[in-house]
């Protein structure tokens, strides 16, 4: 029985092994031989230069800007994300018209994020929207694409725009729990936020678990809402201040000057790393026994 079972498997398995090793692990690994070379892309000479391109990307101020602010994204933003997401379970779960609402903060998600970056980078432009309103209000314009605000803009355009999708999935998970339970704590005299965290937390733990570690994913592969807020209307391209390494990685490539693929696949390989560690740190600290109802 168990010989018959093997050779039915693996028809079906086959086929599946193929296409992940086909396309993902053979560009994964053409990924990692590209990031030891000195390569500008088809048609020119690959060159061997072992650990150079990141020892370079080491010393490169660039780079380390870069990647400084993707690791705030991922941090501030997460826990932005998810102080924001928490707020919104403990105020929605009783309040009448709940379902419209979340439907109203799920809705940045449905957009293009292109569209949303593109749309903020025009509000707080120095002539845009939100400028001409302080001025109407007798307050001094601020330079939020400027130098010392723009990445504190972004932060908070890509908090907006994601917050919803993780209300909608941990919302989910709330709306399976029984809704004698809060009766019983309500009766005992407990408030809203003790409900919350006695209650609803542990119930819907597994799912923030799976929402913390998509969040780490998502968040350090930032890339579009960045290109679109910064350079919105203008042929520029974005601010040091505001660059993510997945940003520098696209003007490694197709920047002015040689592309170079060889450093551009050193930075993809850093982030493939730096992903594995946050992602196996955050399933450490998330992980704790499963709450079950009785």
């Amino acid at each position: 029985m168990g010989a018959n079972i093997r050779r039915a498997f693996w028809p079906f398995l086959l086929p599946a092994l193929l296409a992940y090793t086909v396309l993902f692990v053979g560009p994964s690994l053409f990924g990692l031989w590209v990031s030891l070379t000195r390569w500008a892309g088809p048609g020119s000479d690959m060159s061997w230069r072992g650990l150079g391109n990141y020892l370079a990307l080491l010393r490169d101020d660039v780079f380390r800007q870069a990647f400084v602010n993707t690791f705030v994204l991922a941090v501030v933003g997460g826990g932005l994300v998810f102080a924001f997401t928490f707020l919104s379970m403990v105020v929605l779960r009783q309040l009448k018209g709940r379902a419209f609402i979340r439907s109203v903060i799920f809705l940045p998600m449905i957009i293009s994020v292109i569209a949303v970056g593109a749309a903020i980078g025009f509000l707080l432009n120095p002539g845009g929207a939100v400028n001409t309103v302080l001025g109407w209000i007798g307050l001094d314009p601020q330079p939020w694409l400027g130098p010392d605000l723009v990445f504190r803009c972004i932060v908070g355009g890509l908090v907006w725009s994601s917050t919803g999708f993780y209300v909608a999935l941990m919302m989910s998970a709330a709306d399976g729990i029984p809704a004698y339970i809060y009766e019983d704590a309500r009766l005992i005299g407990a408030t809203r936020w003790e409900q919350f965290r006695h209650i609803t937390l542990p119930l819907t733990w597994d799912v923030f678990a799976v929402s913390a570690v998509l969040w780490v994913v998502n968040s350090l592969k930032i890339f579009e809402i960045v290109l679109a807020f910064t350079t919105a209307g203008t042929p520029a391209s974005p601010p040091l201040q505001a660059r993510t390494v997945a940003v520098q990685q696209y003007y490694s490539i197709s920047g002015s000057g040689v592309p170079d693929l060889g450093r551009a696949a050193a930075m993809g390989v850093v982030v493939l790393l730096v992903t594995a560690v946050l992602v196996a740190l955050t399933r450490r600290i998330t992980r704790r026994e499963r709450v079950e109802l009785a």
